[in-house]
């Protein structure tokens, strides 16, 4: 076994034994502002894929477009 699925065991273990461990939720409450900004970074992103596919696309030779496109 790895020592980093031993870590990872180790905090999921930790989890299931302490589940009301106190969060920054209580704390730092959601704001309408921060919900909005996450949802158009989401949607900056989503366009942005495509688009940097094409750049990259234009990049490499035409038998390699689809493979540069698809990963």
């Amino acid at each position: 076994m790895s020592k980093r699925f031993a870590i990872l065991l180790l905090l999921v273990i930790l989890s299931l034994l302490f589940p009301n461990l106190p969060s920054a939720g209580k704390k730092y409450p959601f704001d309408a502002a921060d919900t909005a900004w996450m949802l158009t970074a989401t949607a900056l992103v989503l366009i942005m894929t495509p688009g940097l596919a094409f750049f990259y696309g234009g990049i490499v030779n035409m038998k390699n477009v689809l493979s540069t496109s698809m990963v």
